[in-house]
């Protein structure tokens, strides 16, 4: 039967196709999501993170510290870094430390219905011809040596594309290989949120990050008028997006319990 005909219906039969169209234009909204989910975005928010702000049926981040483009969750034996420019003090990643190991995190603003990860991977493998590609638990990632202080370290290199943003995450030391710390550091890893924000970014542009914000002063900077934020609470929060090659120096933050320890 075809969308109109001839005659009178029984009611019973223009609920059937009444239901029927509704189905169609659900599995073609459905289909639309599906083709704008940004490439290589398999398995986070399905099985594991990292997670999106909005994905709150899945991740509870309310005990999580507050940098801005990101959420942190706390781990016992975990220490926290803030990257920061030396000139403005804008605050540009974070490095997590865990035993011998260390993870580097960046989150960048990326196209609404184009991943980031393969282009970015694809640009690292380009200007280093010792990286390889592997398969991860976080899909396609990179093994690359990169020379510090005249020594060759192997680093692995993690992406994953989210709603208009891509987390990046370099691991290096015993991470970068196998044993407890990479896997203390994966599980880490999939545990953060990512919040992008409304702010217009391009592609690859650094999401803006702010000093780090516990969850006491962040419910305390909630306690507005009729609930809305009081966003004078929040320090040192930025405004648009950040220059990757700023000089940066290492700031640290206050510890919070056995969790974080103070890094100077």
């Amino acid at each position: 039967m075809g969308w109109f005909g001839f005659g009178k219906k029984h009611k019973a039969e223009e609920e059937d196709e009444a239901q029927s169209q509704t189905s169609a234009v659900e599995q073609a909204e459905e289909s639309e999501d599906e083709d704008e989910r940004p490439a290589g975005d398999t398995g986070r928010g399905v099985d594991h993170g990292p997670w999106d702000v909005n994905d709150e049926d899945v991740v509870d981040y309310d005990n999580y510290l507050d940098i801005g483009a990101i959420y942190l969750p706390y781990m016992e034996g975990i220490e926290l870094r803030i990257k920061a420019n030396s000139q403005s003090g804008q605050i540009l990643g974070a490095t997590i430390t865990y035993g011998h190991s260390s993870l580097e995190l960046e989150a960048f603003a990326a196209p609404k219905t184009l991943g980031l990860w393969d282009t970015v991977r694809g640009d690292l493998c380009s200007g280093n011809s010792k990286a390889q590609e592997v398969e991860g638990t976080f899909g396609r990632e990179l093994s690359m040596p990169v020379t510090v202080k005249g020594k060759e370290l192997k680093t692995r290199i993690v992406g994953v594309d989210g709603p208009r943003w891509m987390l990046r995450g370099i691991f290096s030391g015993p991470a970068a290989s196998e044993g407890d710390e990479k896997d203390k550091l994966d599980e880490y890893f999939s545990q953060i949120v990512v919040d992008r924000g409304e702010e217009p970014l391009a592609p690859r542009d650094l999401i803006p990050m702010h000093s780090p914000v516990t969850p006491q002063e962040r419910a305390a900077a909630l306690e507005g008028e009729e609930g809305e934020q009081d966003e004078a609470k929040i320090p040192d929060k930025p405004t648009g997006p950040f220059d990757s090659d700023q000089q940066t120096e290492v700031k640290t933050t206050l510890s919070r319990g056995p969790m974080f320890s103070e890094v100077r």
